[in-house]
């Protein structure tokens, strides 16, 4: 298992608290879009759509920030086994 520095807990950190934040976020807005189906205008569930649309955008990114992270920070050394045993 590879050790991370400081810096680099840190990032993981906010990275997951990023994600975690924007999350409960989608969350809200889905509800509030769903619910606004039978009881709002079409222009208003238009409206909530755009707003769930947006804040997604925004959760999918940081869930690709964290996946580069961890990407970037993997452990290697069983894949570099594996390839010594083939």
């Amino acid at each position: 298992m590879k050790l991370l520095s400081r810096r680099a807990l840190d990032r993981l950190g906010s990275l997951q608290a990023s994600v975690q934040e924007l999350a409960a976020h989608r969350n809200t807005a889905l509800r509030m879009f769903v619910a606004s189906r039978n009881t709002t205008t079409p222009l208003a569930q238009r409206e909530f759509w755009l707003e769930f649309a947006w804040i997604d955008q925004e959760y999918r990114i940081a869930v690709q920030r964290l996946a580069q992270f961890c990407t970037e920070h993997q452990d290697d050394s069983r894949t570099r086994w594996r390839t010594n045993l083939v």
